[in-house]
């Protein structure tokens, strides 16, 4: 029995998962929770979840492709949370009358960056990024 993956509605959901399969995900403390109704496993999609997946199984290249996207955020937000002060810079034109404190450029650069309206690569995605 080989198990099978898929993504669907931003849930991870797992089906024909063997005994050591079903062993290691019980041990994530909840990230995979068994749906006795459908009778699968689901978890929500993210890095972490999909990361610990790809070294329990080959991901599937959708899967696969999420997870190299959502670590690349993750890097840009650390590379952001970390960036020395005199190199900040808006990423936007923020809609705000007074010029923003370090932090506060920080926090409205990552949310950019989670949100998906800010390419991790340094350019603006196809969304409309505000300001």
């Amino acid at each position: 029995m080989r198990m099978r993956i898929k993504m669907d509605n931003g849930y991870i959901v797992i089906i024909e998962a063997d005994s050591t399969q079903t062993a290691v995900m019980k041990s994530w403390g909840g990230m995979m929770k068994w749906n006795k109704k459908q009778n699968w496993w689901e978890g929500l999609v993210c890095a972490e979840l999909l990361n610990r997946l790809s070294k329990l199984i080959p991901l599937p290249k959708p899967l696969n492709a999420e997870r190299y996207r959502l670590n690349a955020v993750q890097e840009a937000v650390d590379a952001e949370r970390v960036r020395p002060t005199e190199d900040l810079k808006p990423f936007a034109k923020y809609p705000v009358k007074r010029n923003l404190y370090a932090h506060q450029m920080r926090a409205a650069n990552m949310a950019l960056l989670t949100f998906g309206l800010m390419d991790p690569a340094g350019g603006c995605s196809s969304e409309k990024v505000p300001g």
